[in-house]
């Protein structure tokens, strides 16, 4: 045998040797089964770079719908986790039951940026599902909650968590939102050191019958396009459907 024939027999092999070390987590990825994801956009305008969130995530099958047309129908066969990144009000009680029956069914969500504004009339809705509320008015004692565009922070995790693992603290500069209404019964994961805005920039909500994680940054495209946030968004998804 020649030195070059030789030479491609042991490169042959050694790729033989390595297929049949790499085929069982081959076969593993290939029969886990995607997470099925229902993006809902609507009431607000945002930029294209928000879809670029959820490249590269191969195990991730999103179906993107507009509210309200998302809620038109029963959801808990065909989705695992619900994302929102809409600002509109359900009102209809069609609607709101199937969101209702979702959420009851131990499904997961994830409440995106401007989604936290979502249902200002429907307190089930902030109180015992998100646990949060941006006032677009002053109610009682508590004036309407502000925004903030394009402000430069430090985010930290507050311990450990699935959402939070990989993370550390990280920079981003994103819109904050201030004053606004939290429940004591959240969770939060993450904590921005900007005076301006809220402390917390990502809590569990209380819902006990399924995860449920509010995640208030994500406003533009310097925030898209944030490996961290990108990072966030992908471990919130992952623990929202219960993997």
């Amino acid at each position: 045998m020649s030195p070059e024939a030789a030479g491609g027999a042991m490169i042959g092999s050694y790729m033989k040797t390595l297929l049949l070390l790499l085929w069982p987590l081959a076969a593993l990825a290939a029969d886990a089964p995607a997470i099925r994801i229902e993006l809902v956009t609507g009431g607000h305008p945002h930029e294209i770079s928000f879809y670029a969130v959820f490249e590269g995530n191969r195990d991730f099958k999103i179906n993107v719908n507009p509210h309200p047309s998302a809620f038109r129908s029963d959801m808990r066969k065909s989705t695992d986790v619900l994302v929102l990144y809409d600002m509109a009000d359900m009102d209809g009680e069609t609607e709101r039951r199937h969101l209702r029956e979702f959420l009851e069914a131990g499904k997961g969500m994830v409440v995106l940026h401007h989604a936290v504004i979502d249902n200002q009339h429907w307190p089930w809705w902030y109180e015992e599902v998100i646990g949060g509320r941006y006032l677009l008015a002053p109610k009682g004692n508590q004036r309407a909650s502000t925004y903030q565009h394009d402000v430069p922070m430090t985010v930290r995790p507050t311990g450990k968590h699935p959402i939070t693992e990989g993370l550390g603290g990280f920079s981003i500069v994103d819109e904050v939102y201030n004053f606004m209404w939290r429940s004591p019964k959240t969770r939060v994961l993450l904590e921005a050191d900007q005076p301006e805005g809220e402390k917390a920039v990502a809590w569990i909500g209380p819902w006990e019958k399924s995860r449920v994680v509010v995640i208030q940054l994500g406003h533009g495209q310097e925030a898209h396009e944030n490996a961290s946030y990108r990072k966030l968004v992908r471990n919130a998804i992952v623990w929202a459907a219960g993997k």
